[in-house]
C-alpha cells in the first residue's frame, strides 16, 4: 500500500513538473505584457513625458509574434524610446529586431548595448546562475555594428560609455550611459559629472543594473536610471520573487521601479522581452515593456 501511495506522488509529482514547464515555455513566455509606472521626477506644473523602455529582446529570426507585439506599441506615441541592450540571439537577428523596432525608429531615442549584442549564446548549466563567481562564456560574433549603424541612422542616440543632450516631448534631455558592466565594458569615468542646470531631465542608462555604475549615476544626480538584464528573475517563486538577478543588483530589486538607496534618483528595471535562447522559459514573470510616465515630483 505504501509502494502504491509513494508511487502515485511521485507520478503527480512529474506531471506538475511538466505541466509547469510546458506552460512556461509555451504559454507564458509569449505573454507579451505593457507595463506602465508614474516616475515623479519633473518640475511642478510640467507637463508629463512618457518614455517606452524596452530592454533584453534576445531575438531569433523566427519570432515572428515578438516582432509584430514589439512593433504595435508604436502606437502608444511614446515621447523617447529607450533601449537597454540585448537585443539579439543569433547571427541573423538584425532584421527581426528591425521589424520589431522600425515603427520606432522615427520617435526620439537612445540605446546601449548588453553582452548578447556583442556575442551569441552558449548552452549553459541554469544553475550555474546561483554561482557568485561564474564565469562569462562567449558564443559566435554577432552583427552589432550593423545594429548600432540602423539605430544611429535613424538619429537615435548611441550611449556606450557616452554623454549627450536631445530634445524630446519638448524638453531637454540630458542622457548619460555605459557599455555593458556585465562583461566590464564599462568606463564611466569618461562620461562623470554633474548634471547640468539647464536640463530639464536626466536619464542614465546601463545595460546591467550594477551597483557600483548606479551609484555614480545618481551621485551626479540623474533623475531617472534605466536597465535591463535581469529579466525579472525569468523564473520567479510566487510570493518570493526573483532568485537570482545575475549581477550585484539585490532581488528585491530585480525588476519594476524602486528608489535607488541613499540618492534622489529613481531606478527602473525591465524584465525584458525575451529569454536565452537555451533557457526558454518564464514562470510568474512576465515578458514586458514598459510606459514610464514622467510626472512632476
Amino acid at each position: 500500500m505504501r509502494k502504491r501511495t509513494l508511487f502515485r506522488l511521485a507520478t503527480a509529482t512529474a506531471a506538475l513538473g511538466a505541466a509547469t514547464l510546458a506552460y512556461a515555455s509555451l504559454v507564458e513566455r509569449n505573454m507579451f505584457t505593457l507595463r506602465r509606472y508614474d516616475v515623479p521626477v519633473l518640475p511642478a506644473d510640467a507637463e508629463p513625458l512618457r518614455i517606452l523602455h524596452l530592454s533584453d529582446l534576445h531575438m531569433t529570426p523566427e519570432q515572428e509574434r515578438k516582432q509584430r507585439w514589439v512593433a504595435s506599441l508604436a502606437a502608444l506615441d511614446p515621447d523617447l524610446v529607450v533601449v537597454t541592450g540585448d537585443n539579439m540571439a543569433h547571427p541573423d537577428a538584425v532584421p527581426g529586431v528591425l521589424r520589431a523596432l522600425q515603427p520606432l525608429l522615427d520617435h526620439p531615442g537612445a540605446f546601449v548595448f548588453g553582452s548578447n549584442d556583442y556575442t551569441g549564446p552558449v548552452w549553459k548549466n541554469p544553475f550555474s546562475y546561483f554561482l557568485p563567481d561564474r564565469e562569462y562564456a562567449e558564443g559566435v560574433t554577432l552583427p552589432y555594428e550593423e545594429l548600432r549603424s540602423v539605430f544611429t541612422g535613424a538619429g537615435w542616440a548611441d550611449l556606450n560609455n557616452a554623454r549627450t543632450t536631445i530634445k524630446a516631448g519638448g524638453r531637454v534631455v540630458e542622457l548619460v550611459g555605459v557599455d555593458d558592466p556585465h562583461i566590464e565594458r564599462d568606463d564611466y569615468s569618461l562620461v562623470a559629472g554633474t548634471v547640468a542646470e539647464t536640463a530639464d531631465l536626466s536619464i542614465g542608462l546601463t545595460h546591467s543594473p550594477e551597483p557600483r555604475v548606479l551609484d555614480e549615476m545618481a551621485a551626479d544626480g540623474f533623475d531617472l536610471l534605466l536597465a535591463g538584464h535581469t529579466h525579472g528573475g525569468q523564473v520567479c517563486v510566487p510570493g518570493v520573487g526573483a532568485l537570482v538577478t545575475n549581477c550585484e543588483l539585490p532581488r528585491s530589486m530585480a525588476k519594476g521601479l524602486h528608489r535607488w538607496p541613499g540618492s534622489d534618483s529613481w531606478l527602473h528595471v525591465s524584465a525584458g522581452l525575451g529569454t536565452h535562447p537555451t533557457a526558454p522559459v518564464r514562470f510568474a514573470c512576465r515578458p514586458e515593456a514598459s510606459i514610464l510616465t514622467l510626472i512632476p515630483r
